[in-house]
């Protein structure tokens, strides 16, 4: 039975050819992957998008493009969220427009969680601070709930394009706090070609498989509005995995990620617990070697590893069996505690400013 996508789902999508198939997005070119100086080309990480040729243009040609993405302030952000940050960057060092968003008003409106705004707010300024350690600069981030009357106008004109029938064939079943995010994320994604702020222009969004059911929405109702904007585009990543057997990296299952305010104790035991690709017995593992598809381990480090060379190395023995799986995960544990260590001093120095973004 086909899957079916939910964008709010802790579950990973891993029949890709049947979302290619039926939601008629295009498999990432490798030859345009092969031009494209970043990890996530090189190791297979982006493997599909919706008209990024336009965006590949304007790259070569130096001309404006607008990069937009979002992270809703619900929670502590984890190695999931980094690699949009990471990928964000990527746009950010090629000239583009930027627009991140942290959006407190979806996380109150989406997450059954967050109880007040007031609790979104004060996740948004942890999420922010974690954001400028990562290399954001103040000048990319806005938070939803301090953006410019003419934001929530369109997002108002989107709601009148947009009929309880088409929802419902998009979405299914959903709440009114789902719906109201929905707009306000629509908003996001098409403000930025407003006259208001960098006009109409090519853009793009970085997102994962199971967040298309918002990619086609907009594609579907910026044709009906009563502006003239460049049609959006969309880069979709592989799932990043949660360290468990099945399902995504996920906050609402801490066990299943490793946050970037994680102890290295915490990074130790979660890693130490992960689901390994390694065989029954030393003798088997080394006789067949490991299984590097199945290995959780492996997929962390093939987002944020940044020694490719290296990466390839660990990849080769541990599938020819010469590399044990404890011996990946003390890799993996070594790498990830020195790099939060050192994230996790310089977001504290950045918790001043990203209170002044918020609350400012």
């Amino acid at each position: 039975m086909p899957e079916k996508i939910d964008a709010w789902g802790n579950e990973a999508v891993t029949d890709y050819e049947h979302v290619f198939k039926e939601f008629g997005l295009k498999k990432f070119p490798e030859a345009l992957a092969k031009k494209l100086e970043h990890r996530f080309f090189e190791r297979g990480i982006i493997i599909a998008h919706r008209d990024f040729e336009k965006i590949f243009e304007c790259i070569e040609k130096k001309k404006p493009f607008i990069n937009m993405t979002g992270i809703a302030s619900s929670g502590h952000l984890h190695l999931g969220h980094k690699a949009d940050i990471d990928f964000f960057r990527f746009f950010k060092e090629r000239g583009a427009k930027n627009l991140f968003a942290f959006t407190d008003l979806d996380a109150y409106c989406s997450r059954e969680k967050i109880q007040t705004l007031q609790e979104a707010k004060k996740f948004a300024v942890e999420n922010i601070a974690d954001a400028l350690a990562l290399g954001l600069g103040e000048e990319d981030i806005y938070v939803q709930s301090k953006r410019p009357a003419i934001y929530y106008s369109l997002a108002f004109e989107i709601s009148k394009k947009i009929t309880a029938a088409t929802n419902k064939a998009i979405y299914g079943e959903i709440d009114l706090g789902k719906i109201s995010a929905n707009l306000l994320q629509y908003s996001d994604i098409l403000h930025g070609q407003l006259p208001e702020f960098f006009g109409k222009m090519p853009s793009i969004t970085g997102i994962g498989l199971d967040q298309d059911p918002h990619a086609r929405s907009v594609r579907d109702v910026v044709k009906r509005l009563p502006y003239n904007m460049e049609m959006p585009s969309f880069i979709y990543f592989k799932h990043q995995s949660g360290l468990t057997e099945t399902g995504k990296m996920s906050s609402r299952n801490p066990d299943t990620a490793i946050f970037l305010n994680d102890s290295a104790k915490e990074v130790e035991r979660k890693i130490q617990k992960a689901f390994t690709g390694g065989r029954n017995t030393l003798e088997e593992h080394r006789k067949l070697g490991g299984v590097l598809e199945a290995d959780k381990v492996y997929e962390l480090l093939l987002f944020h590893y940044p020694n490719s060379k290296e990466l390839q190395r660990i990849a080769e023995d541990f599938r020819s069996g010469k590399l044990l799986s404890r011996e990946m995960k003390q890799i993996a544990i070594e790498f990830f505690s020195g790099f939060l260590k050192e994230h996790q001093r310089k977001a504290k120095e950045f918790l001043p400013k990203a209170q002044k973004i918020v609350f400012g």
